[in-house]
């Protein structure tokens, strides 16, 4: 037995530090060896293996490389949910094969990778220079860069164990080992202070001005407010609907079905909402609420490089982006007594636990006040 496996009470199952090890022969006498989490996980993993073998079902996979399925993945792929998959989508991951996966899989057996060469492959993307820093020194891909490269792989995997071509999915279980740069960390934390929001309001051209206001009021992402119809705002009942997205070139609905949601304005904002429509010319309920001279739809890319980072280095903030608006949104239901499930319907998240996280060191520290407890339980005895 390899150093470092501990024996279990269960043979053919061995502990390897937090997780276990199975081993079993399959139907033409070799070796098995799958990595689970939980000794339940192992005992079904054991199980399926010696079925699967008494069937003589575990057959050398398909001796095909890594690109080699890769090429015809990225043709033929439509995603993993009912929704569809989005040419745009397609693209990138197009791109990160040919940037990334390929050059350090591409000649690797499909069947061949292991937990342990994707875990490497992470640590590898971890350390790989994408560019450089102000002070000239290299600048590595942030996590978050990393998670994304790691999608792609997951999901091409994925459907190679759908369609058997391996037996088992290496990535399955993988999780992301790197931790987060303090700076990438605090970069996507940052909000604007009131202080601050109030001067890049100032300052920002005065016919984007509502523009950015309405992104600091209502927390919708760039693409969402760009795709926003008259015809999805009802200012009689305060409310816009939010049903599509303006993503990589491409207009749709939302990536999930938590991004189809209801978001109220603020009466203020109604009204001013409600003042812009009056002294537009592109009021069909088709047309964008915030529209080009020529009523199309403006682009985001010119709305951050041209309205709001100017603005933004004058207010002395120059970190602050369009999405900075999103994330000032969000800290503000907060401070303001919202919770988590109410804030993560607000922005669209796919779970409050994922909001929870992203917005948790802008949650009040302090024990909280618990007399009123005594008017429920009483005094005592």
């Amino acid at each position: 037995m390899s150093q470092g496996f501990e024996r279990t009470t269960v043979p053919g199952i061995y502990r390897r530090g937090s997780s276990y090890v199975v081993k079993e022969r399959d139907a033409t006498g070799r070796q098995v060896t799958r990595s689970v989490r939980t000794m339940a996980e192992a005992k079904t993993v054991k199980a399926n293996i010696r079925a699967a073998a008494a069937r003589g079902e575990l057959r050398p996979s398909r001796r095909i490389t890594f690109a080699d399925y890769a090429a015809e993945w990225i043709e033929t792929y439509r995603g993993r949910t009912s929704r569809g998959f989005r040419e745009s989508t397609r693209d990138g991951y197009r791109q990160t094969l040919t940037a990334h996966a390929n050059p350090y899989f591409g000649r690797m057996l499909l069947a061949e990778i292991e937990p342990r060469d994707i875990k490497q492959f992470m640590l590898h993307l971890s350390k790989k220079q994408i560019g450089t820093l102000k002070d000239g020194s290299p600048r590595t891909m942030s996590r978050d860069g990393v998670r994304k490269v790691l999608a792609t792989v997951k999901a091409l995997l994925a459907t190679a164990f759908e369609d058997g071509v391996i037996r088992v999915n290496p990535a399955a279980n993988v999780r992301l080992p790197i931790p987060e740069r303090d700076d990438d960390a605090a970069e996507r934390r940052r909000a604007l202070s009131p202080e601050q929001l109030q001067r890049v309001l100032a300052l920002v051209r005065p016919d984007y001005r509502l523009l950015i206001s309405f992104l600091a009021a209502t927390g919708l992402r760039i693409g969402e407010c760009v795709a926003l119809r008259w015809g999805d705002v009802d200012l009689d009942a305060g409310t816009i609907r939010v049903r599509r997205t303006f993503s990589k070139g491409e207009l749709g609905p939302p990536k999930s079905r938590f991004g189809t949601r209801t978001v109220p304005l603020p009466s203020g904002l109604a009204n001013n909402i409600r003042k812009h429509r009056s002294q537009s010319s592109h009021t069909a309920a088709t047309d964008p609420v915030f529209s080009s001279p020529t009523g199309g739809m403006l682009a985001p890319g010119n709305l951050l490089a041209r309205v709001m980072k100017p603005a933004a280095r004058e207010a002395g903030v120059p970190w602050a982006t369009l999405h900075s608006l999103r994330h000032t949104y969000a800290t503000n239901l907060f401070r303001a007594g919202c919770n988590v499930k109410q804030v993560q319907r607000l922005l669209g998240h796919h779970s409050a636990a994922f909001t929870l996280e992203t917005y948790v060191h802008v949650l009040p520290e302090d024990m909280p006040d618990v007399d009123f407890l005594d008017g429920l339980v009483g005094e005592g005895v």
